[in-house]
């Protein structure tokens, strides 16, 4: 009798533990997000100044051309000041989206209060010399900062730390594109990989006080928070205009393709160059990109920036109104187009192979619209109705997203959102799939998953990880118990190879469901084998954690 009521306390106490873990990652979520949504909605504020006081000084200088040196000069100190602080902290070298990506997988640690305020610097200094950048990857690496460091300050665990960091980065992501759902999105198809609950509670709990946190800052200031791409109306598509979609979306996801090599090609380039000093290297690719960038703004006023501006131009109210992009040498908009979409391609690749702190989520986004704009010029002149030209270009515009990012959920979700019209939906699903075959069978990887590989061989992470192996048991109501092998969300580098069950060795797979009482094995590829014992501690619920290293 004293057993049974002793089983009971326990499993009472098991349940309690967790409500109570669920209620502390609201808590912690929702502190996670005002912090991020308060970085990440000032740094946004600049962002908008900045890139206003650089189209109009670009704008001054093409009419003065006597004003030339010194835009040269300006360019020049920026590059040597983003250089600076590159060599202080050389997380910050490139989109953003992949370190942030690898602190939530907790194969990388970032230094979050001098990663935070580098990017915050070099990334605003990039934006206010006019470069083709945009505020989106820096804003999920700050928020991402933002959630390690708020994680320090409340003193939570490991596996705590890893979702505050995702919460972070998600609500970054939607204080910088006004798209919740997107952040969302974004934290369970691209951050994680897979959908857990305590995912899904951090995320929706950081975004939601990051967006509230965004909607007062913004509110203070008089700015009004509206539809982000409020140029575009969206109607049904007619059956007989699905082949365009088909053609679209194929040229559109292998214009994709060819940019995800070019971006690689030109990383590969920029490895080999080098000088005797490390710090020379440096600033001359950094100065190389920011240089060019300056001319190409200096060309094409419509290349400049992230591409926000000119994905609007792109809007033509449901075929009230024509594209309104800023001509090039006075060509006709089909060329104008073509020339900004090359030169857009040429400044992303040129900053991501330099090193550049800089985001290429909205550049994607807004290549993709400028292809869309090709197209919808080339159906027009074949008949299409007007009516459906934006809906094209959106279709477009989530296709290229999709070929190169692999985030085809994500990038349907972001159209239908930033639109505020589900109109689309079976068009972009066909679109938006095209785009993700092709890309496989160009065998692709998503960018962002490339670039932090490629991250962790140049800083040598693999190389210093150890290979342990852990033994635990799943206990009664913990986060392992009852879930599958590949809904639990394990520490980076972390197999399980052995289930024992009632003393029978099972041969585990994703689908294997894990029970109270299961003895696991786990091996572990860590820098940190404290941290991912604890990590393992807190999925399984086990009092005791032996590991041994093992050899390779």
């Amino acid at each position: 009798m004293e057993g049974a009521k002793l089983l009971k306390r326990k499993s009472a106490q098991k349940r309690h533990n967790v409500y109570r873990n669920a209620l502390e990652l609201v808590g912690v979520g929702g502190v996670t997000g005002i912090f991020a949504g308060a970085v990440v909605g000032v740094y946004n504020l600049l962002v908008k100044k900045g890139e206003a006081l650089a189209h109009d000084a670009y704008a001054f200088i093409r009419e003065n051309p006597a004003f030339l040196p010194l835009l040269l000069l300006t360019l020049v100190l920026g590059a040597f000041f983003i250089g600076v602080i590159v060599r202080l902290a050389p997380e910050v070298k490139g989109c953003g989206i992949p370190q942030a990506e690898g602190s939530s997988r907790g194969v990388i640690r970032l230094n979050w209060l001098r990663d935070m305020t580098a990017m915050f610097a070099a990334s605003l200094i990039s934006i206010f010399m006019g470069l083709s950048v945009g505020s989106e990857g820096p804003s999920v690496q700050i928020g991402a900062t933002v959630g390690d460091g708020v994680s320090k300050g409340l003193r939570r665990n490991e596996m705590i730390r890893r979702y505050q960091v995702t919460g972070g980065a998600c609500a970054g992501l939607a204080v910088a594109s006004n798209a919740p759902l997107t952040g969302m999105a974004f934290a369970f198809e691209e951050t994680h990989k897979r959908f857990t609950p305590e995912v899904f509670i951090c995320a929706f709990s950081s975004v939601i006080f990051g967006c509230l946190t965004r909607e007062a800052i913004f509110s203070a200031f008089g700015i009004s928070s509206v539809s982000a791409f409020h140029s575009f109306v969206l109607f049904e598509l007619p059956l007989r205009y699905y082949p365009y979609v088909a053609i679209s979306a194929a040229v559109c996801a292998l214009v994709g393709v060819a940019f995800y090599k070019a971006v690689f090609f030109v990383r590969r380039l920029y490895r080999k160059f080098t000088l005797k000093s490390a710090r020379k290297t440096d600033f001359v690719k950094i100065f190389s990109a920011v240089l060019t960038g300056g001319v190409i703004s200096f060309v094409a006023a419509g290349a400049m920036g992230g591409g926000h501006e000119l994905i609007e131009a792109m809007g033509t109210l449901g075929g009230a109104k024509a594209p309104t992009v800023e001509s090039v040498f006075s060509l006709p908009l089909v060329w104008t187009l073509l020339i900004v979409f090359i030169l857009k391609l040429v400044s992303t690749c040129l900053n991501l192979g330099a090193g550049l702190p800089c985001g290429i989520f909205l550049p994607i986004i807004a290549m993709g619209a400028c292809l869309g704009g090709l197209m919808t010029r080339a159906w027009l002149s074949l008949g299409m109705d007007s009516n459906y030209a934006d809906l094209l270009v959106m279709i477009c515009m989530a296709t290229f997203f999709t070929a190169i990012v692999k985030a085809p959920i994500t990038g349907i979700i972001m159209v239908c959102e930033l639109t505020w019209s589900f109109a689309p939906l079976l068009p972009l699903i066909i679109g938006v799939s095209i785009g993700y075959i092709l890309g496989d069978v160009f065998r692709t990887n998503g960018i962002y998953d490339e670039l932090l590989e490629e991250y962790e061989r140049e800083t040598g992470v693999k190389e210093r990880q150890r290979r342990v192996r852990f033994t635990l048991t799943v206990a009664k109501n913990s986060v392992a118990d009852k879930r599958e092998i590949r809904d639990v969300l394990w520490p980076s580098g972390a197999i399980v190879t052995d289930v024992l069950r009632d003393g029978v060795s099972l041969h585990p797979n994703g689908s294997t469901l894990l029970k109270a009482g299961d003895v696991l094995s786990v091996v572990c590829r860590t820098l940190d084998v404290e941290k991912a014992k604890e990590e393992l501690l807190h999925l399984t619920g086990s009092e005791d954690g032996g590991y041994r290293e093992d050899e390779g």
